[in-house]
């Protein structure tokens, strides 16, 4: 009598197709790891804001020998987001100097090329770095001999505070080179002054919602691609036949 076959139960392999999707939705998976990610910091960031608004360092000594102390050029390049600019939608600075030496201060800011014609001929620090933990402050010293006018009687400050209490000057972001400088009131030499620098970001809570809600859609779909790539045909092996 001849034995019937027994059929093994045929086994199951994934297609190329079914492989490449698979693929795909861990790529989207982990921009949106990314995406989650980065909008968890804005939100960590949003959360550091002052009753203000302000994000803040702390007080921080800058000082000086020199007559003034300036930041390196700010290249702020909006790329076309004047108008929002101008309405103050993008944001703010806001410096706060507290005399160090007993001299009334000034503190302002302006176009870079305006304050390098005002302190040009006369020594003056430019602030190139700032590091944190501990704090220190780099800074290229330019030489001269001359003294400062008076920095309040220049006209050409998009916003300015002297005085011999805390100053606070709050600038509206907007498009150019800028700088911002700290130096005495009288344009003396010896400028001593503890310095807080605050931004406001009044976009940011909105920009890390909409990153974590766009990260968690694309996990979504990630997990959509899988789903559908585990559940989707499969090509069986042929069954070979084994005899009893």
């Amino acid at each position: 009598m001849t034995p019937e076959p027994i059929h093994q139960t045929p086994t199951r392999r994934f297609g190329s197709g079914q492989i490449a999707a698979m693929i795909s939705a861990g790529i989207v998976a982990l921009l949106a790891a990314g995406l989650v990610a980065a909008g968890a910091f804005a939100l960590w960031g949003n959360a550091q804001k002052d009753s203000h608004g302000y994000i803040a360092s702390g007080y921080d000594r800058y000082a000086t020998t020199t007559h003034a102390i300036a930041t390196d050029d700010l290249d702020i390049d909006l790329d076309g987001l004047t108008d929002v600019a101008a309405e103050g939608g993008l944001g703010s600075i806001r410096v706060k100097a507290a005399p160090g030496s007993g001299k009334p201060l000034f503190v302002g800011v302006a176009r870079t090329a305006d304050v390098t014609r005002y302190l040009g001929g006369t020594s003056h620090d430019v602030l190139t770095d700032v590091d944190y933990s501990p704090f220190r402050a780099d800074y290229a010293r330019h030489g001269g001999m001359a003294r400062p006018a008076a920095p309040a009687e220049q006209g050409f400050w998009a916003a300015s505070a002297q005085g011999a209490s805390t100053q606070t000057v709050r600038w509206d972001v907007r498009d150019g080179n800028w700088s911002v400088v700290v130096m005495n009131a009288d344009g003396s030499a010896g400028v001593d002054a503890g310095v807080s620098a605050g931004v406001e970001l009044p976009w940011l809570s909105g920009l890390g919602w909409g990153l974590v809600g766009g990260g968690t859609l694309l996990l979504v779909i990630a997990g959509a691609i899988t789903l559908v790539a585990l559940i989707g045909p499969r090509r069986p092996m042929a069954a070979t036949p084994v005899a009893a």
